[in-house]
């Protein structure tokens, strides 16, 4: 547990005493929200969800695309 404990401290120290870095990792996390989750649901809405109710289906139209692809 020591090992971890020295990695947590090396990293938590680092961050503190950033100045400029605390700035650029905002803007990143912010970054990486827009397009994780907000572009996610829209141009990727859950095709299988929307048009099939169970897991059957859903099931039977991805084995069927993928034979039809071959």
């Amino acid at each position: 547990m020591n090992f971890f404990k020295k990695i947590f401290l090396f990293y938590y120290d680092g961050f503190r005493s950033m100045t400029v870095g605390k700035k650029l990792w905002i803007v990143i996390l912010i970054k990486l929200f827009i397009i994780f989750i907000i572009l996610r649901l829209i141009f990727f809405p859950n095709f299988l969800k929307s048009k099939f109710s169970g897991d059957k289906e859903r099931g039977d139209y991805v084995r069927e695309q993928l034979i039809k692809r071959k």
